[in-house]
């Protein structure tokens, strides 16, 4: 695939199934063989493992809205930058709900083969939606 049918792949992904939650098309966008990349580490999480954490994101934010600002794309992989939007209803690393909108930017970097996502990697400024949930403060002089 070109690196256009790539990026279209990310993108069409974010729009019909994060921005929806409908689960149910995940099998079109993600690969069998799936895997997210953290702190250098790989979790084998294939179709079963992305449907439960699309539906564990949007337990917590039910109105999330995933923007694509810029994307980048070199052979099979596809770097995104967004913005995510949601109203913080469910727990979130132990906190209650706030019902604040929360937002956050993202680097998402994902490797597509054969019209699949097959990786994703990047990362996330959670200092913001931190701060907003009122989950830290800044300390400084008074």
């Amino acid at each position: 695939m070109s690196t256009s049918e790539n990026k279209h792949v990310i993108r069409r992904y974010i729009e019909e199934v994060v921005n929806t939650g409908n689960v149910d098309k995940i099998e079109s966008f993600i690969s069998p063989d799936y895997v997210e990349v953290y702190e250098g580490r790989r979790y084998a999480l294939g179709i079963k493992g992305a449907q439960d954490h699309i539906l564990g994101v949007r337990q917590t934010y039910p109105d999330l809205k995933i923007t694509i600002e810029h994307q980048i794309a070199e052979d099979e992989w596809v770097a995104t930058t967004i913005i995510a939007r949601g109203t913080h209803s469910g727990v979130w690393l132990g906190m209650k709900p706030t019902g604040k909108i929360l937002t956050y930017s993202s680097v998402n970097v994902d490797r597509v083969v054969n019209g699949r996502i097959v990786e994703h990697g990047g990362a996330a400024n959670m200092l913001s939606p931190l701060l907003e949930a009122g989950a830290i403060r800044v300390v400084g002089p008074e």
